[in-house]
């Protein structure tokens, strides 16, 4: 439990990003310090190696002149003592064998001679350098490098030193400052991402307020996503369009329900009516025998309402797994059509078929959807009137189509036929085998294959619906 609070997934968008701003801070401060450090440090070292190589140029320039060079080198050397500078810099003169020939005073007592890097052989070469920490804070740069004297081929040592403890402690205290200003910097910035993620999340608590107050009652509110930044209008048109289908999916239940109440009302006021007038008095057997064969009906009827809604509910949960195969279309549309051929001829409707194809979808349930169809047909189709059921193979799909020469259906119920227990008045309305379920499981059919329904049809001139089953699974 505490691992999971600790896991960044439960914290509040809030505080991710607070985290996430305060990181990127940190690393910028981090980068721009890391910077303004290297640059400071790197130019006043560049400055004091420039300013200890220009000594030992000079000395290598009076070396080399061919007269007065000891007593141009001394001045040099008591120059640099006698105007206060000899704190900062120090200078040596090594004849052979490391002997000391001259040097600024004090010099050897702090820089002994062995503290100097070696040399590079050539006097023409660039001085070698390092650094020395002395303690109690003294910090030196150092050089070394030979010089010609004069035109012949005697060579000796300089060694320069310069004092950087000054330098050093300014840089230190240049560091500090800017770990201090780091640490200022990440405090503040939490502070202030904490500050703004608050503010820029407002609008998703307003969004909270709004969907607490939205209830089963109250399914008319709605969101303006003009209100909202831009980053939520997309939710809020969403959200918006969510309530519009809860709204009408519980407007379709709560019709559903009355529907189904009614339907399964009127087979029950029917048993019980005839039960009540069969108990008024005494019957004869053959009443009595009437009696039960007319509740066998409405048992039959109960029986298969119930059957649909069943069906109805386990395609709508996803409960029913469709059993593919690949199988001849028109041999299980003509062993459909054999079934509603006593009926057609007891109406004196006319049944063909035509068209081929084979179809990969499940066989029950493709006859289940057909045998539908054909019901509704022969129900609606009057004396005389004529039912064609087509098979069209068009590549990728294949169109199972019923055309009949009823009635027809007003344009104005074509979009709610395939609501459960809707019937469009006056022409299709209470007849005595239907349950208003047929188009609804159909459709719930073509949905379970990956289909769709279509229905076409014009007042006195006949209705079409159209099976569109995807050719391959």
């Amino acid at each position: 439990m505490t691992r999971d609070l600790l896991s960044p997934r439960s914290w509040s968008i809030a505080g991710r990003l607070t985290v996430l701003y305060t990181a990127l801070v940190f690393v910028m401060l981090v980068l721009a310090m890391l910077f303004l450090f290297w640059s400071l440090k790197s130019n006043l070292e560049k400055e004091d190696h420039e300013s200890l190589g220009d000594e030992i140029a000079v000395l290598r320039l009076i070396l080399k002149e061919p007269r007065g060079s000891r007593i141009s080198l001394a001045q040099e050397v008591q120059w640099e003592q006698t105007t206060g500078r000899s704190g900062n810099f120090y200078k040596r003169v090594l004849g052979a064998g490391g002997r000391v020939l001259m040097q600024t005073v004090h010099m050897g007592m702090l820089l002994p001679p062995g503290v100097f890097p070696q040399p590079p052989a050539s006097p023409d070469s660039a001085p070698s350098h390092r650094y020395l920490f002395a303690g109690h804070g003294r910090v030196y740069l150092l050089m070394s490098a030979r010089a010609q004297v004069g035109r012949g081929p005697r060579v000796v040592g300089l060694q320069a030193a310069l004092d950087v403890s000054r330098e050093e402690a300014f840089i230190a205290n240049y560091r500090d400052r800017l770990l201090m200003v780091l640490v200022s910097g990440i405090v503040l910035s939490a502070a202030a991402g904490y500050a703004v993620a608050r503010r820029g999340l407002r609008p998703l608590d307003r969004i909270t307020g709004t969907v607490e107050h939205i209830t089963a009652s109250r399914l008319h509110a709605r969101m303006e996503p003009a209100r909202w930044p831009r980053e939520l209008r997309a939710l809020a048109r969403a959200f918006n369009d969510m309530l519009d289908r809860l709204g009408d999916s519980f407007a379709r239940l709560a019709q559903f329900s009355a529907d189904l109440a009614h339907e399964l009302r009127t087979p029950v006021n029917n048993l019980m009516g005839e039960a009540e007038v069969a108990l008024g008095r005494a019957r004869t057997a053959e009443e009595y025998r009437q009696v039960l064969e007319s509740g066998l009906e409405e048992y039959a009827r109960l029986a298969r309402t119930i059957d649909s809604l069943l069906f109805l509910a386990r395609a709508d949960n996803a409960e029913m797994h469709l059993r593919r195969s690949r199988f001849d279309a028109r041999r299980e549309l003509d062993a459909v059509i054999e079934y509603h051929d006593a009926v057609a001829q007891e109406q004196g409707v006319e049944l063909d078929c035509q068209g081929q194809a084979t179809l990969d979808a499940d066989p029950v349930l493709f006859r289940r959807a057909v045998s539908n169809l054909l019901s509704n047909a022969l129900q609606y189709t009057p004396r005389g009137g004529r039912v064609e059921a087509r098979l069209s193979d068009l590549g990728r799909t294949v169109v199972v189509s019923v055309r009949d020469s009823g009635c027809g259906i007003e344009a104005r119920h074509l979009p709610h036929l395939f609501q459960r227990f809707y019937r469009a008045d006056p022409a299709r309305s209470n007849h005595p085998d239907g349950t208003g379920l047929g188009l609804a499981i159909v459709k719930s059919i073509m949905a379970l294959h990956g289909g769709e329904v279509r229905i076409e049809s014009e007042p006195g001139r006949g209705t079409l619906v159209s099976l569109d089953f995807p050719s391959s699974a």
